[in-house]
């Protein structure tokens, strides 16, 4: 690997040691299971599981770095000059499923990517980004992590927490739902519009910000006292997360056509999940507000200024 790789992959691994850390402290009683596996086409990775905690029903942090002679068709779909190229693609992945329907689930990745050719420097670019789907939804959290998204973005530009805000809201769309996944964050893809190092600084920026992003939400509303019904509401609304992960969602397809650990791709998926036919929440409930007032790509910050 090239110094540049190697600096990538030093900092996904701590990374991933933090972020565990972390949400052990928050939980305080479930711990992290490790299992570390190889891909025969090139690779492996580090995974790491959690579930049947004091907070977290179901999670993991997982770090892998695969390499292969061809890219996957999800990975050249924007690029189709690259199809044919072997390719390096490392990063840090993670969902976290808390059991109380008050503390929203939240997901966050951050990965390189490099589109290699013999005699030809390498094609790279990072992408990433974290987002958060509420399910008993408060403007005050949403404040919260759009203003740490804003902020970590911040020392790059003025433009790049709006355009990539924006990005986030686009990608997290269920198109036939006609409905977000959650209330956004960030969102970005075949990022190279600056140099090596500004691009992964702004990696770094981003990943180290979840944690300061999703604790504090999750410290105010682990103890809500919450009933069997809003249980009920909470695995409806995971099944909206199935939906995009297993339809539309770019990193899962990459998984799934390059070969990689299939129980790793599909750890993002929540442990209780239900469908019901044409259920709807009743109007003026809490249930109904969420997708009325939350779940409609606000501009957080603007409102709250």
């Amino acid at each position: 690997m090239s110094d540049r790789t190697e600096a990538m992959k030093a900092y996904l691994l701590g990374l991933q040691e933090r972020i565990c850390t972390a949400l052990e402290n928050e939980d305080g009683r479930a711990r992290f299971v490790e299992d570390a596996w190889e891909r025969p086409a090139g690779g492996g990775g580090r995974t790491r599981v959690i579930g049947d905690g004091a907070l977290i029903e179901k999670g993991g942090v997982n770090f892998s770095h695969v390499f292969g002679s061809n890219l996957p068709p999800s990975a050249s779909a924007h690029r189709p000059e690259l199809a044919g190229r072997g390719f390096q693609a490392m990063g840090v992945s993670l969902v976290i499923h808390p059991q109380n329907p008050h503390v929203p689930t939240s997901h966050a990745n951050v990965r390189l990517f490099s589109a290699e050719k013999e005699g030809e420097e390498p094609v790279w670019w990072f992408g990433g980004g974290f987002d958060l789907t509420p399910y008993y939804a408060n403007e005050e959290d949403c404040v919260h992590w759009h203003t740490v998204a804003r902020d970590a973005c911040a020392p790059f530009g003025a433009d790049v927490y709006p355009r990539f805000k924006a990005w986030c809201d686009r990608y997290f769309h269920l198109k036939h739902r006609n409905e977000p996944r959650g209330i956004g964050g960030l969102f970005f893809d075949d990022l190279n519009q600056w140099d090596f190092d500004t691009s992964f600084a702004f990696v770094r920026a981003i990943g180290d910000a979840y944690i300061d992003a999703y604790l504090p939400i999750v410290q105010r509303r682990k103890n809500t006292p919450f009933s069997e019904r809003q249980r009920e509401f909470q695995a409806f609304r995971r099944g909206r997360y199935v939906e995009f992960n297993l339809v539309y969602d770019r990193g899962t397809l990459f998984g799934l056509q390059s070969g990689g650990r299939t129980e790793s791709i599909l750890m993002s998926l929540p442990p209780h999940v239900r469908w019901g036919y044409d259920w709807k929440p009743e109007p003026g409930s809490e249930e109904a507000r969420l997708t009325e007032y939350f779940l409609t790509d606000r501009d957080w910050l603007i409102e709250q200024a």
